[in-house]
Formats: structure tokens, C-alpha cells, sequence
């Protein structure tokens, strides 16, 4: 198998990269600005908003798979026309593609989300990767997009941030839910989705439903550090535009997958 990482300097994409070089594939991997630090992937610097670029890439790579998990949270080009172009360019080649998107898509409801429910963004970032599986769909209605959610793990920037709101540095929302995904478990799940015949739009996240401020909490009990310190809020108060309640219902991708999707609370056990 030879497959392409775009995005392999990220957190996921890196552990994509370290999980399919331990399975013995030989594995390109691009990056922007940031090296990829991953033993056995060939590296190549990628824009993924030049089409040509990215066409003369993978023309040359001519990868059986690409694992497409470049965004950028505050660039449209990046995120949206960067996953048009890559699809376009896997599909000129008949590449397997994986996409990658998120949760940021949906709006917000106490009920869960299924796989097939179309997005209802509520700011920029939702809109873009709405955006990105529109595109991706339509050049490619073989690829698989995986909706996924917060990802935790070492090195995560979201545990990162909970830190900062246990030392008083950040602030962490009661009213915003979500269903946090260990790195290593997603990346094991994309590369079993690589050979399989899925299609379409699939939750991959936890099973657990947590605020950012309950997560912030797990963690502080997981470093022994003390909770009294953790600053909260909710979104309205702060005056942001972000989904609150959104839950992924992941039931579709735990009967399909040998990989056991697990919960935040036993990830994070003190």
C-alpha cells in the first residue's frame, strides 16, 4: 500500500502516519510550514490551495490511498478548496480518498447526530468544511468523510487548552458538548476505513457526551492538578458563535470497525 498524508505535520495526521509506517506501508507525507516528524515517511511540502500543485503531486506519488487531513480553522481556501483539490487530484489517479472533516459542521441539538444528517453550520469553520464535503461528494461519491470531534491525547491541543483554563489562563464552556476522540483510536480507524467500500459521511468519534468544562475537569483529576482553579463560562456569556450541543451518534462506525472507539472518562481515569 502506498499512501499519501496530506496534512502529516498535524497531530492526526502525524499518527496516521506512525500507525501505517508500523504496518509496514510506505508513506508520503505533506506539510506546509511545519517539518513532518515521523520516522520512514518521505516528506514533501504541499500548498493545498495551488490545484496544479497538488495535481503534480500526487501525479507523481500516485498513492493508493489519500488520507486528507489538512484545514486550517480560520482559512476557507485552506480548508474547503484545499479538500476540493485534493479530491480532484486522488480521483484523476483513482486513489482511495479519506477525508476528514468535523462536527464544527452541525449547529447544535440535545439529540444526537447521525451519520447522514445534513450539516447546519452556525460559523465560518462549520460552513468551510460543510463546504469541503460538498465538494468532495461531488467530484468522488466513492470517498468516506469522516466526522469526527474534539481529539485528545499527548500533545493535544485540547488538553493543552484545559491546562491553560486549570492555571487560569483560558476559559473552558459549560454549554458547549462534545464527543472527544482519542488520536490514537481515529488514526486507527482511517486506516481501517482505507481498504473497505465505506462511502459517505461517517461518525468517528467517543461515546462520551462532555462540556468543555467536564473535560477540563477529567483532566485536571488524570495530571492530579487542582480543579478549584478551572475558569469557566458559556458561549452566550462570552459572546461567540460556536455549536453548543453536539453529539455525535457513533454507533454505525462501532459495528463496522475492529477498532474499540473509547470514552473520554476512561481515556482520562485518575
Amino acid at each position: 500500500m502506498r499512501l499519501l498524508v496530506v496534512g502529516a505535520s498535524g497531530f492526526l495526521g502525524a499518527e496516521v502516519c506512525r500507525q501505517a509506517v508500523a504496518a509496514g506501508q510506505r508513506v508520503v507525507g505533506t506539510y506546509h510550514s511545519a517539518a513532518v516528524g515521523v520516522a520512514g515517511v518521505e516528506p514533501r511540502r504541499l500548498d493545498v490551495t495551488d490545484r496544479s500543485a497538488v495535481r503534480a503531486l500526487v501525479t507523481a506519488v500516485r498513492p493508493d490511498a489519500v488520507v486528507a487531513t489538512a484545514y486550517r480553522a480560520d482559512d476557507w481556501a485552506v480548508t474547503a478548496d484545499g479538500a476540493a483539490n485534493i479530491a480532484v487530484a486522488a480521483a484523476e489517479v483513482g486513489a482511495r480518498l479519506v477525508h476528514l472533516s468535523s462536527d464544527a459542521l452541525h449547529g447544535g441539538r440535545p439529540a444526537p447526530y447521525r451519520d447522514d444528517d445534513v450539516p447546519t453550520p452556525v460559523h465560518a469553520y462549520g460552513a468551510a468544511k460543510a463546504a469541503a464535503e460538498t465538494a468532495v461528494r461531488a467530484v468522488d461519491p466513492g470517498a468516506v468523510l469522516v466526522r469526527t470531534s474534539l481529539i485528545v491525547g499527548e500533545g493535544s491541543k485540547q488538553i493543552q487548552l484545559c491546562r491553560d483554563a486549570l492555571a487560569g489562563r483560558a476559559v473552558l464552556f459549560t454549554d458547549e458538548v462534545r464527543c472527544p476522540i482519542d488520536v490514537a483510536d481515529l488514526a486507527a480507524a482511517v486506516l481501517e476505513l482505507v481498504p473497505s467500500d465505506y462511502a459517505g459521511p461517517l461518525n468517528v468519534a467517543g461515546p462520551d457526551a462532555v462540556s468543555r468544562a467536564e473535560l477540563g475537569l477529567l483532566v485536571a483529576g488524570r495530571l492530579g492538578l487542582d480543579p478549584s482553579g478551572l475558569r469557566t463560562s458559556t458561549g452566550a456569556a462570552a459572546g461567540v458563535v460556536r455549536p453548543t450541543e453536539v453529539r455525535l451518534d457513533s454507533s454505525r462506525a462501532a459495528g463496522l470497525l475492529r477498532t474499540r472507539l473509547r470514552g473520554v472518562t476512561e481515556l482520562l481515569a485518575s
